[in-house]
C-alpha cells in the first residue's frame, strides 16, 4: 500500500502543470516562514534561494532559454545584449516578473535609473513581495539623492525579507545619516 501511494505521489507531482514565477503556489508558505520568529538565518538563506529559484523559472522553453541568456549575458558584462534578450523576454512573457526586474536590474548597472524604476513598478506590479525589486527601488532613489525615499523602499524590502543583512546594514547607515540632517 505504501509503494502504491507513492508512486500516485510521484506520478501526480511530475504529471502536474508547470508553474513558475510569482504565480507558483509554494510562494505563500515561503514568505510566511520568512516572517516566523523561530526562523534562522541559515534556515532564511534556504528560503530565499528557494524563492529565487521559482522566481527564475519560465513558464516555457523558450522563455527559460531567454531568461538563461540575458542572465549569462550580465554575468558576462554584456549589458545591452541582456536588455535586448530581456526585453524579447518581456515582449513574448509580459507576466513574467523575474523578466523586469532582471531587465531592471541591467538598465540601472547601465545609469539608466528611469527605465529601471519603470522596469521595478512592473515587477512589483506582478509580484509586489519581490524583496529584489523592492530594496532595487530602494537603490534607485539612493542613487537620485532621494534618501527619505530610498529608507522607505529599504523598509518594505525589510517588511517582506527581514534577512536581507546588506539592505538592513545599508539602511541603519542612511537613518544615521538622516538624522545627521535633521539636526
Amino acid at each position: 500500500m505504501k509503494k502504491l501511494s507513492l508512486l500516485l505521489a510521484l506520478l501526480l507531482l511530475f504529471s502536474a502543470p508547470t508553474i513558475s514565477d510569482q504565480k507558483e503556489p509554494a510562494l505563500d508558505p515561503l514568505f510566511s516562514a520568512l516572517l516566523e520568529a523561530d526562523t534562522s538565518p541559515i534556515e532564511a538563506q534556504e528560503i530565499t534561494a528557494q524563492i529565487w529559484q521559482i522566481w527564475l523559472r519560465a513558464e516555457d522553453q523558450k522563455s527559460q532559454q531567454l531568461m538563461d541568456q540575458g542572465v549569462q549575458k550580465m554575468s558576462e558584462f554584456a549589458l545591452e545584449d541582456a536588455v535586448e534578450i530581456f526585453s524579447e523576454l518581456i515582449e513574448i512573457a509580459p507576466d513574467f516578473a523575474e523578466a523586469w526586474n532582471k531587465r531592471a536590474t541591467v538598465y540601472y548597472l547601465l545609469g539608466e535609473f528611469g527605465l529601471s524604476s519603470a522596469d521595478v513598478e512592473e515587477t512589483l506590479r506582478l509580484e509586489p513581495r519581490h524583496f529584489g525589486a523592492l530594496s532595487g527601488q530602494g537603490l534607485i532613489h539612493l542613487r537620485n539623492q532621494r534618501e527619505q525615499a530610498a529608507a522607505e523602499w529599504f523598509r518594505r524590502a525589510l517588511a517582506v525579507n527581514p534577512f536581507m543583512d546588506n539592505i538592513r546594514d545599508g539602511l541603519e547607515h542612511l537613518e544615521q545619516e538622516l538624522k545627521g540632517k535633521i539636526i
